[in-house]
């Protein structure tokens, strides 16, 4: 990837992320716990996929 794709894909992610803390927002209001605890793990895996594709930027 280049530093473009790499920008784009940043961007991205972080717009899905907030729109999943969003909607875990609108679970927890609405009592679906089991459903927070998925929507939480995607979050910690997106934090992954952040760290990851900012550490192969700053290595650009």
């Amino acid at each position: 990837m280049n530093k473009q794709e790499l920008e784009y894909a940043i961007a991205e992610l972080k717009m899905d992320y907030v729109r999943h803390q969003g909607d875990i927002e609108k679970l927890e209001t609405t009592g679906h716990a089991g459903m927070v605890e998925k929507a939480e793990l995607r979050l910690e895996k997106m934090e992954l996929q952040l760290a990851e594709l900012n550490q192969k930027l700053a290595d650009l």
